[in-house]
């Protein structure tokens, strides 16, 4: 079984993330997206699967630093174009256990994908 989490180091649900995953005993390995990078085949498949509006953390600084304009003209090409341009637009941690994708973390969730 394939494990990896997608995100960036720093953010403090990642860290939450990668805390329940060693604590339960799940191999995985982590993408950073500073490190390791962000193409626009792995976002494309994100959003294929979740959708843009999903992906797109509408929460963080990095979105709430775009004009109003930038997010009054939103769409799927637009906020692709940002997100590969700041990955720390992206709504994290990303999940992936083979082919599915989750986003978020919540304990409830990842003990329901790993039970």
């Amino acid at each position: 079984m394939s494990i990896v989490l997608y995100g960036i180091p720093n953010c403090d649900t990642i860290k939450k993330a990668k805390k329940f995953l060693q604590d339960n005993n799940v191999e995985f390995a982590f993408h950073d997206y500073r490190k390791d990078g962000l193409t626009p085949e792995l976002l494309d498949s994100f959003v294929a699967q979740l959708g843009w509006e999903t992906v797109l953390n509408k929460r963080g600084t990095t979105y709430r630093a775009l004009s109003e304009e930038q997010k009054q003209n939103l769409d799927e090409t637009s906020a692709k174009q940002y997100m590969l341009e700041s990955p720390a637009m992206i709504k994290r941690p990303i999940l992936q256990r083979n082919s599915e994708l989750h986003i978020g973390f919540k304990a409830a969730q990842y003990q329901e994908i790993f039970k």
